[in-house]
């Protein structure tokens, strides 16, 4: 009697752990904020929720198609046409419960037991669980601070054997908020042609770049790379509809046939209501989503300057995304309010603790030495929680 071998060796979420250590000293009374989630603090667009709210008054409240509605489908392909000059039909689409679903259905449906999946770190940290839980092989490749985060195509290369079936790319990437350069992308795109292995291509950030900076779609570059490409991207983050629980996948016909019936069996169709409102979300206006970008960029530039100027902490310019990766290891072997300093999660408890002020660890991102911090909330709330991270170093 007892939990599965699966479960056994599946890791905890470090952001969910330190969301709820925030939530419970919060409940206890404590004034803490949090910088841990990547959250918009932003409401759903107007005209987003509005259609949501009308799909309920229209009584589109029933089981949807397990792949998603027409309209939804519809909107994804026109767009993927007009942004990226990727040309899908609707049945290369599926609609998820989130992107996080359209990803693990995709290792499932490609995965066999021992089949290797080649990593770049620090990553999220559902990449390396979701692949075991497909009963794959995590591969990991190290990226350094010294080389801005870069991923070159010399590094994966090394790390290609003949079990590679798959490779994850993040791109704009969670934690670093890096945006990879077009020639990496290629040279990369390269090697899968070559080598004959899949690519995920999460592109869950691709609105939300700055400094000039260009998402360029991995599945774009040839016919070929573009039939080994399985584009996974969502409604959570340029919406800021992370409630909706609405993502999508595009690919080959065959992957994303055997990924609806994955998820038929899983948990059928996304939210049909959610559906609807996504529809909206692409089709409407989309001044809502620049409005929030060049929100988030003020945010991230405040924030950069203020943890450049912080005792014992390395930064570089994060491109995209809402995250900054600061380098906390100068702390290791210290104290922080009579707290011996081992790593990243002896940093994070020390500054919520402390300074009132929730991070999360880069060991939870594979990588240790680093802390994840989000400008995903009000710039009154970045400038106190510099503020009291800036005091709470000082001190010590």
């Amino acid at each position: 009697m007892g939990l599965s071998k699966r479960a056994r060796n599946i890791e905890p979420s470090g952001t969910q752990a330190m969301t709820q250590r925030i939530r419970d000293l919060k409940r206890q009374g404590k004034n803490v904020l949090a910088f841990s989630s990547g959250e918009p603090d932003f409401p759903t667009p107007e005209h987003i929720s509005r259609a949501g709210q009308e799909a309920i008054d229209k009584g589109y409240t029933k089981y949807a198609p397990v792949a998603g509605i027409p309209e939804l489908k519809d909107a994804v392909c026109d767009h993927l046409k007009e942004t990226y000059s990727l040309a899908y039909k609707p049945e290369q689409i599926l609609v998820s419960n989130g992107a996080k679903q359209a990803l693990i259905e995709a290792m499932f449906a490609l995965l066999d037991p021992g089949d290797e999946v080649i990593i770049p770190v620090p990553c999220w940290v559902s990449y390396p669980e979701q692949v075991k839980l497909a009963d794959g092989v995590p591969v990991l490749i190290e990226r350094r601070m010294e080389d801005d985060f870069r991923l070159r195509p010399e590094l994966v290369k090394e790390r290609i054997t003949p079990r590679t079936k798959l490779m994850i790319l993040c791109n704009p990437d969670n934690p670093t908020g890096g945006v990879m350069k077009e020639e990496d992308l290629r040279g990369i795109a390269e090697l899968a042609v070559r080598h004959r292995f899949y690519v995920i291509s999460d592109e869950i950030y691709s609105r939300l770049i700055y400094d000039g900076h260009r998402h360029v779609s991995f599945g774009s570059f040839s016919p070929e790379v573009y039939r080994q490409t399985i584009t996974v991207n969502g409604f959570s983050k340029a919406y800021s509809m992370t409630g909706w629980r609405l993502g999508y996948a595009a690919g080959p016909k065959e992957i994303i046939k055997a990924m609806s019936e994955i998820q038929g069996h899983f948990t059928s169709g996304a939210n049909t209501p959610s559906m609807y409102a996504g529809v909206a979300a692409i089709r409407g206006p989309q001044d809502t989503v620049e409005q929030m970008r060049q929100e988030f960029d003020r945010r991230r530039k405040t924030m950069v300057q203020r943890l450049r100027g912080m005792k014992g902490i390395r930064t570089n310019v994060p491109q995209g995304a809402f995250y900054v990766y600061p380098d906390v290891s100068s702390w290791f072997g210290k104290k922080i309010g009579g707290k011996e300093i081992r790593g990243s999660m002896d940093f994070c408890s020390a500054m919520v603790e402390e300074a009132g002020i929730g991070l999360v660890p880069g060991v939870g991102f594979l990588q240790e030495g680093f802390a994840r911090i989000t400008y995903a909330c009000s710039m009154e709330q970045v400038i106190e929680g510099m503020n009291r991270m800036e005091k709470c170093l000082g001190a010590n």
